[in-house]
């Protein structure tokens, strides 16, 4: 069984590249303003704020082949809407999930996915006391699950979906700020395991 730990996170890859530095083993990702991974199926709203097509957001990512297990603990300080810290996995721009911890358009902190198909979809999930959370991404052949803790201990599912992705994909750290000023996005506890979970809804 192959680990990445966060001592093997400077060996990580850009898309999209932007500030960042290492303090006492976290990364800080600085997100700029009006920054996202979406892919808008011309859904529009009179009133609100409907996401972009935007793929601008800074990916840092490393490639994986085979299943995996990655989880991560993300902060930020929540000032615009749609501001998160995120985890990705993607084959292209065109075929890619995300699970982030985010500011939602009802002024929650919550555990929010996006599963992209060429189009994007948009699933709130639990939310959130505070500004802090671990994150977990898990897959099995072309399937992936994304889950959440409060304790980097005991995870909850939020998501389990599918993807028509080749053996060996990226995967990776995301910072964005869609609608807003931008800011720094704080990821530590990073741990990446390439092993197969016996339950991918448990992610474990």
């Amino acid at each position: 069984m192959s680990t990445v730990t966060a001592a093997d996170l400077r060996q990580f890859q850009w898309i999209n590249k932007s500030r960042a530095e290492f303090e006492n083993g976290r990364l800080i990702i600085e997100a700029p303003a009006e920054s996202d991974f979406f892919c808008n199926n011309g859904a529009i709203a009179e009133s609100g704020i409907t996401p972009e097509t935007l793929c601008n957001a800074p990916f840092y990512y490393t490639e994986v082949t085979g299943d995996f297990v990655m989880s991560v603990r993300v902060s930020h300080d929540f000032k615009d809407t749609y501001d998160s810290a995120t985890i990705m996995v993607m084959k292209d721009f065109d075929v890619w999930a995300k699970a982030c911890f985010e500011k939602t358009d009802f002024g929650t902190h919550a555990v929010v996915s996006v599963v992209t198909n060429h189009t994007s979809d948009d699933a709130n999930g639990c939310n959130i006391d505070g500004n802090s959370v671990w994150l977990k991404a898990a897959r099995v052949n072309n399937s992936f699950s994304f889950h959440y803790s409060l304790d980097g201990n005991r995870y909850y599912m939020t998501r389990f979906f599918n993807l028509p992705v080749e053996k060996t994909i990226k995967a990776g750290l995301v910072a964005q700020a869609p609608t807003g000023r931008g800011g720094l996005r704080y990821f530590e506890d990073f741990r990446l395991e390439q092993k197969t979970v016996k339950n991918i809804r448990f992610g474990e």
